[in-house]
């Protein structure tokens, strides 16, 4: 078990800064689109249930 998680950390590398911009837009991305499906159906509860 010791043996593959050493192996990970061996063939593991330091992400370059492209990938790393790529990598934190993707993920800005995905976490706007998630709040504002969030925002849309509060807003949307609001308007109909009061």
């Amino acid at each position: 078990m010791l043996a593959s998680y050493k192996r990970v950390l061996i063939i593991a590398r330091k992400p370059d800064k492209e990938e790393l911009v790529k990598t934190a837009k993707i993920c800005l991305i995905g976490m706007g689109l998630i709040g504002l499906i969030g925002f849309i159906i509060y807003s949307f509860s609001i308007l109909f249930l009061t």
